[in-house]
């Protein structure tokens, strides 16, 4: 069975009332977009490449992380990457897609199908490259758990824990210590590897799973609802057991893993959809030899 990983680092309150994300860390959001990038059709691929920055070097991964690198020079953008809840494990667009000054869409669900309108058409005033790396980005962070945590406690980041030996946080368990402890202990810290295990689980222990991933019956909208309403559900049972200063190990660990795992394969898969419907005119999945 593979063991993969993710990253992720989320509600950091900038101003003192303002919770701020880094979401999956920057390796998470990598073998997110790697995943994806093996789904792209033919079309779908050509146009991403086209609209990436010549930075990113034809790579969609390399610009996985671009929205956190800007999270403090946009800083409207800060809520664009969670939405949490009042801790009820279920997400509800209405009452939850806001920020701190009560603006609604304001929150990863909203961002994510602001900008896939927003490369849809071609009349729209946003910079086609930024939207491109802003909707990759918010597709991983999405499927992050704790980034639809509680509001109490900014999605963890006030629960103070320790990882082993380590001092931590309940969300930076989620975001990093996971994903650098299964990088050391079953994958050499390569994350090519990594990578190759989570598309080996997607074709195999998944396979039956991976379509109704894609799968999308909204004309108007993305699925970003329902993959909030699964974050949520996930978060609540992160909490389970857990309380200021607890220890968490091997428990913790073994238990939290398949679901990283998962919501890595699962962001994805999904992204490419997502793009493959925007460029290709159909979600159809390609996997590709790596």
């Amino acid at each position: 069975m593979g063991v993969l990983l993710l990253v992720h680092v989320l509600l950091v309150a900038v101003a003192a009332s303002a919770p701020a994300a880094d979401a999956w860390g920057k390796e998470g959001h990598y073998m997110v977009c790697k995943i994806a990038e093996s789904f792209l059709t033919e079309e779908a691929s050509t146009a991403v490449k086209e609209l990436l920055p010549g930075w990113a070097g034809g790579d969609l991964a390399e610009a996985c992380s671009w929205a956190d690198t800007v999270r403090f020079r946009y800083k409207w953008s800060s809520p664009l990457h969670f939405a949490d809840t009042p801790g009820d494990c279920e997400f509800n667009y209405a009452r939850d897609c806001h920020n701190t000054k009560g603006e609604k869409d304001m929150c990863v669900v909203g961002a994510i199908n602001n900008y896939t309108a927003a490369l849809k058409d071609s009349s729209s005033p946003y910079d086609p490259s930024e939207s491109l790396m802003f909707l990759a980005h918010f597709v991983g962070d999405i499927h992050q758990p704790l980034h639809c945590g509680h509001t109490d406690d900014l999605g963890g980041n006030t629960i103070k824990v320790h990882w082993y030996r380590r001092q931590s946080n309940l969300h930076k368990v989620w975001d990093v210590n996971v994903i650098e402890t299964a990088m050391k202990d079953f994958y050499d810290n390569d994350q090519s590897t990594m990578i190759q295990a989570i598309q080996q689980n997607i074709t195999e222990e998944w396979a039956n799973e991976e379509k109704q991933w894609e799968t999308c019956r909204s004309r108007t909208k993305t699925c970003a609802e329902k993959y909030a309403a699964e974050s949520a559900k996930l978060a609540c049972t992160a909490y389970e057991g857990v309380e200021q200063e607890s220890t968490l190990e091997d428990d913790y660990f073994f238990a939290a893993l398949p679901v990283v795992q998962k919501r890595i394969a699962q962001g994805g898969v999904r992204l490419a959809a997502i793009l493959n419907k925007i460029f290709g005119g159909k979600s159809r999945l390609q996997i590709q030899s790596s």
